[in-house]
């Protein structure tokens, strides 16, 4: 049996399975190119609308008075609410992400944080009264009670809006970003840097 035609032909097979292995691993490269996962990572992101990284309940103490016909009348509200920290993904851009292929370092620019709430904790609240005759005998109690849950949202609105609870919300928003991105890259074999910051501040 002559074994040169086979031999041709099984150096012939083997080159071309090689050649096609090798475009294979090119398409493959090509196919997880850094930037294509990020595209991919924004897109998800983008469908998701909204992200809640952060939620803090607050309680806020108000206090009302008013006074009428000589009398004298005060309601303190105690009330407590949650307020939850939104980041709005839909306005997450292209733009928004800087790759820097030379140091595989991707930088995310969010944008700012919303408060969505405050939910009321309505079986929580707590009321203290004091001058009975003005408040059985006017609308000064309706008055009042207007009065005290137009501050006490606001109060806890204001509360929500400090420096703690909003560097905390927003270390929170940063590290669910950076690993949004982050996990893909590292499933595709790329080791990359991460890095989410908030445009307007100083610590982002």
């Amino acid at each position: 049996m002559n074994k040169g035609p086979f031999r041709a032909a099984l150096v012939a097979i083997l080159a071309l399975a090689l050649f096609f292995g090798w475009r294979a691993w090119q398409d493959w490269q090509r196919g997880y190119d850094p930037e294509t996962v990020v595209a991919a990572s924004l897109q998800g992101l983008q469908e998701q609308n909204v992200l809640v990284p952060f939620t803090a309940r607050y309680v806020a103490v108000v206090t009302s008075t008013q006074s009428r016909l000589g009398f004298s009348a005060k309601k303190t509200l105690i009330m407590p609410g949650t307020v939850r920290y939104e980041l709005d993904l839909g306005k997450l851009k292209q733009s928004d992400l800087d790759w820097d292929a030379a140091t595989s370092a991707l930088t995310v620019t969010l944008p700012p944080l919303r408060l969505a709430g405050p939910e009321i904790d309505i079986d929580a609240i707590s009321e203290y009264r004091d001058g009975e005759i003005l408040l059985t005998l006017t609308d000064a109690e309706k008055t009042l009670d207007a009065a005290n849950r137009k501050r006490a949202q606001e109060e806890l609105i204001k509360q929500a809006k400090g420096t703690t609870p909003m560097r905390l919300a927003q270390g929170a928003a940063r590290t669910a970003i950076e690993q949004s991105f982050a996990m893909p890259l590292k499933a595709a074999g790329i080791d990359a840097k991460v890095t989410a910051r908030f445009a307007n501040a100083s610590t982002g």
